[in-house]
Protein backbone atom coordinates (compact mmCIF):
# COMPACT_ATOMS: atom_id res chain seq x y z
CA UNK A 1 0.00 0.00 0.00
CA UNK A 2 1.32 3.47 -0.88
CA UNK A 3 1.87 6.22 2.04
CA UNK A 4 -0.65 8.17 0.13
CA UNK A 5 -3.51 5.99 0.37
CA UNK A 6 -2.20 4.67 3.99
CA UNK A 7 -2.15 8.56 4.64
CA UNK A 8 -6.02 8.67 3.23
CA UNK A 9 -6.95 5.71 5.81
CA UNK A 10 -5.38 7.25 8.92
CA UNK A 11 -6.35 10.51 8.42
CA UNK A 12 -10.06 9.97 7.72
CA UNK A 13 -11.14 10.94 11.32
CA UNK A 14 -9.19 14.20 11.57
CA UNK A 15 -10.57 15.00 8.13
CA UNK A 16 -13.87 13.88 9.53
CA UNK A 17 -13.34 16.47 12.37
CA UNK A 18 -12.10 19.47 10.32
CA UNK A 19 -14.75 19.07 7.44
CA UNK A 20 -17.74 20.16 9.74
CA UNK A 21 -16.17 23.87 10.58
CA UNK A 22 -13.66 24.71 7.20
CA UNK A 23 -14.13 28.45 7.58
CA UNK A 24 -12.94 28.20 11.00
CA UNK A 25 -9.41 27.12 9.14
CA UNK A 26 -7.33 29.78 7.36
CA UNK A 27 -5.83 28.22 4.53
CA UNK A 28 -2.36 29.77 2.96
CA UNK A 29 -1.71 30.59 -0.42
CA UNK A 30 1.71 28.58 0.42
CA UNK A 31 1.40 25.79 1.45
CA UNK A 32 5.07 24.76 2.43
CA UNK A 33 5.00 28.14 3.80
CA UNK A 34 2.40 26.91 6.39
CA UNK A 35 3.86 24.29 7.24
CA UNK A 36 6.99 25.96 7.93
CA UNK A 37 5.14 28.29 10.22
CA UNK A 38 3.29 25.23 11.80
CA UNK A 39 7.20 23.48 12.40
CA UNK A 40 8.46 26.63 13.71
CA UNK A 41 5.45 27.06 16.32
CA UNK A 42 5.68 23.81 17.82
CA UNK A 43 8.21 24.12 20.44
CA UNK A 44 7.29 20.63 21.91
CA UNK A 45 4.54 17.76 21.32
CA UNK A 46 4.00 14.52 23.36
CA UNK A 47 1.32 12.08 21.50
CA UNK A 48 1.40 8.44 21.47
CA UNK A 49 2.20 6.59 18.45
CA UNK A 50 1.90 3.22 16.26
CA UNK A 51 5.09 2.32 13.83
CA UNK A 52 5.16 0.05 10.97
CA UNK A 53 7.49 -0.81 9.11
CA UNK A 54 7.53 -2.08 5.23
CA UNK A 55 6.83 -5.30 6.32
CA UNK A 56 3.81 -4.69 8.13
CA UNK A 57 5.26 -5.33 11.57
CA UNK A 58 3.94 -2.93 14.07
CA UNK A 59 5.11 -1.45 17.39
CA UNK A 60 3.58 1.37 19.51
CA UNK A 61 4.84 4.20 22.23
CA UNK A 62 5.33 7.89 23.53
CA UNK A 63 6.72 10.21 21.55
CA UNK A 64 7.95 13.26 23.29
CA UNK A 65 9.21 16.04 20.95
CA UNK A 66 11.37 19.15 21.75
CA UNK A 67 12.47 21.66 19.01
CA UNK A 68 15.08 22.09 18.15
CA UNK A 69 16.74 18.40 17.98
CA UNK A 70 15.23 16.63 20.73
CA UNK A 71 12.92 13.89 20.14
CA UNK A 72 12.34 10.11 22.18
CA UNK A 73 10.51 7.32 20.97
CA UNK A 74 9.74 5.11 24.29
CA UNK A 75 8.68 1.82 22.81
CA UNK A 76 6.02 0.05 24.44
CA UNK A 77 6.25 -3.31 26.86
CA UNK A 78 7.86 -6.14 24.78
CA UNK A 79 10.25 -4.13 23.08
CA UNK A 80 13.33 -3.02 25.21
CA UNK A 81 14.78 -0.45 23.47
CA UNK A 82 14.66 2.94 22.85
CA UNK A 83 15.51 5.92 19.87
CA UNK A 84 16.65 9.53 21.26
CA UNK A 85 17.81 12.69 20.18
CA UNK A 86 19.51 14.80 22.48
CA UNK A 87 19.72 17.86 20.08
CA UNK A 88 22.94 16.78 17.89
CA UNK A 89 22.99 13.11 17.12
CA UNK A 90 20.20 10.56 17.12
CA UNK A 91 20.85 7.57 19.25
CA UNK A 92 19.29 3.84 19.19
CA UNK A 93 19.69 1.78 22.34
CA UNK A 94 18.78 -2.19 22.11
CA UNK A 95 18.86 -2.76 26.04
CA UNK A 96 18.30 -6.98 24.69
CA UNK A 97 21.48 -7.13 23.33
CA UNK A 98 23.55 -4.29 25.16
CA UNK A 99 24.65 -2.24 21.94
CA UNK A 100 23.55 1.24 20.55
CA UNK A 101 24.34 3.12 17.25
CA UNK A 102 24.28 7.05 16.86
CA UNK A 103 23.88 9.03 14.11
CA UNK A 104 23.61 13.04 13.02
CA UNK A 105 20.52 14.23 13.23
CA UNK A 106 20.91 16.66 10.29
CA UNK A 107 21.76 13.61 8.58
CA UNK A 108 18.13 11.17 8.74
CA UNK A 109 15.05 12.55 7.62
CA UNK A 110 13.84 13.82 10.87
CA UNK A 111 15.97 16.39 10.57
CA UNK A 112 12.98 18.20 8.70
CA UNK A 113 11.40 18.05 11.93
CA UNK A 114 13.60 19.14 14.18
CA UNK A 115 15.71 21.78 12.55
CA UNK A 116 15.43 25.29 14.47
CA UNK A 117 15.00 26.72 11.13
CA UNK A 118 12.42 25.14 8.89
CA UNK A 119 12.97 25.95 5.62
CA UNK A 120 11.70 23.17 3.22
CA UNK A 121 11.23 25.57 0.11
CA UNK A 122 14.50 23.86 -1.43
CA UNK A 123 14.05 20.39 -0.70
CA UNK A 124 10.20 19.94 -0.61
CA UNK A 125 6.83 19.84 -2.39
CA UNK A 126 3.02 19.63 -1.25
CA UNK A 127 1.47 16.02 -2.59
CA UNK A 128 -1.93 17.14 -4.08
CA UNK A 129 -5.35 16.01 -2.29
CA UNK A 130 -8.45 15.64 -3.33
CA UNK A 131 -9.37 16.84 0.38
CA UNK A 132 -8.05 20.39 0.90
CA UNK A 133 -8.06 20.03 4.94
CA UNK A 134 -5.14 16.97 4.30
CA UNK A 135 -1.88 18.63 3.55
CA UNK A 136 0.81 15.93 2.42
CA UNK A 137 4.25 17.43 2.14
CA UNK A 138 7.12 15.25 0.33
CA UNK A 139 10.91 16.28 2.10
CA UNK A 140 13.89 15.63 -0.25
CA UNK A 141 17.51 16.79 -0.72
CA UNK A 142 18.29 16.45 -3.95
CA UNK A 143 22.04 17.17 -2.94
CA UNK A 144 22.04 14.37 -0.41
CA UNK A 145 19.74 12.05 -1.35
CA UNK A 146 21.47 9.47 0.93
CA UNK A 147 19.64 11.54 3.86
CA UNK A 148 16.71 9.72 2.63
CA UNK A 149 13.23 10.83 2.01
CA UNK A 150 10.43 12.25 4.69
CA UNK A 151 6.13 12.48 3.97
CA UNK A 152 4.91 14.34 6.49
CA UNK A 153 1.23 13.77 7.43
CA UNK A 154 -0.98 17.06 8.17
CA UNK A 155 -4.84 17.78 8.99
CA UNK A 156 -5.85 21.34 9.20
CA UNK A 157 -6.80 22.36 12.92
CA UNK A 158 -7.19 25.80 13.99
CA UNK A 159 -6.26 24.69 17.92
CA UNK A 160 -2.72 23.47 16.31
CA UNK A 161 0.65 25.36 15.61
CA UNK A 162 0.25 27.26 12.29
CA UNK A 163 -3.54 25.18 11.78
CA UNK A 164 -2.02 22.08 10.89
CA UNK A 165 -2.22 19.37 13.18
CA UNK A 166 0.81 16.72 12.36
CA UNK A 167 -0.58 13.58 11.97
CA UNK A 168 2.04 11.33 11.06
CA UNK A 169 4.75 11.05 8.51
CA UNK A 170 6.43 7.98 6.37
CA UNK A 171 10.60 7.81 6.67
CA UNK A 172 12.26 6.51 3.43
CA UNK A 173 15.69 5.49 3.50
CA UNK A 174 18.31 5.70 1.13
CA UNK A 175 17.90 1.46 0.39
CA UNK A 176 14.28 2.36 0.05
CA UNK A 177 12.92 1.39 3.38
CA UNK A 178 10.36 2.60 4.76
CA UNK A 179 8.72 3.12 8.28
CA UNK A 180 5.73 4.81 8.74
CA UNK A 181 4.10 6.56 12.11
CA UNK A 182 1.35 7.23 13.01
CA UNK A 183 0.50 10.05 15.95
CA UNK A 184 -2.73 9.96 18.32
CA UNK A 185 -3.25 12.42 21.03
CA UNK A 186 -1.22 14.89 20.45
CA UNK A 187 -0.05 17.71 22.77
CA UNK A 188 1.38 21.28 21.87
CA UNK A 189 4.16 23.21 23.50
CA UNK A 190 4.29 21.93 27.10
CA UNK A 191 6.54 21.46 29.54
CA UNK A 192 8.84 18.32 28.98
CA UNK A 193 12.04 17.50 31.31
CA UNK A 194 15.24 17.55 29.33
CA UNK A 195 16.02 14.08 31.27
CA UNK A 196 13.07 12.70 28.84
CA UNK A 197 16.28 13.44 25.81
CA UNK A 198 18.85 10.97 28.05
CA UNK A 199 18.84 7.37 28.21
CA UNK A 200 20.91 4.82 30.42
CA UNK A 201 23.81 3.66 28.61
CA UNK A 202 22.93 -0.18 27.62
CA UNK A 203 24.54 -3.32 29.47
CA UNK A 204 27.10 -5.48 27.43
CA UNK A 205 26.01 -9.10 27.02
CA UNK A 206 28.73 -11.53 27.62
Amino acid sequence: MSFLRLSARLLAPAAALTLAAPAAIAQSADPIRQVEQSLAATRSMTATFVQTDGRGRAMNGNLSLKRPGKIRFEYGRGANMLLVGDGRNLTFVDYDVGQKSAWPIAKSPLSVLLSPQPNLGRIARIEKQANPNIVIVRARDARRPEFGTLLLAFARNAGAPGGLMLEGWTAIDAQNKRTTVKLDGQRYNGAIAESAFTFAEPKKRK
